[in-house]
């Protein structure tokens, strides 16, 4: 049986790996979700270490995690070399 929080799960690619241009709002480091049917916008809360410049210049992977803050999907940064590919089971945008 499949439950909504699996639906859910998987229309904000909960454990999938985007690389997204972020941008700060509110204070935080933000960036659109880049699948049309997610309802909410991922926001950085983890790996914030690894960024030289907040928000930074070229788009950085970020992988979705299962926790909702300030209304958004959670995400944490796993990958800041811009010449670097995400993985090919993984999708990948440049919003």
């Amino acid at each position: 049986m499949t439950s909504i929080r699996d639906l859910l799960g998987e229309s904000l690619g909960v454990g999938e790996r985007y690389r997204l241009r972020l941008e700060e709002r509110d204070g935080r480091l933000v960036a659109d979700h880049p699948s049309d049917t997610s309802p909410m916008d991922i926001v950085v809360v983890e790996g914030l270490d690894r960024l030289e410049e907040r928000p930074p210049a070229e788009p950085v992977t970020v992988e979705i995690i299962d926790r909702v803050v300030d209304d958004r999907i959670a995400g944490r940064v796993v990958d800041t070399d811009p010449t670097r590919a995400v993985d090919s089971d993984d999708s990948a945008s440049d919003r």
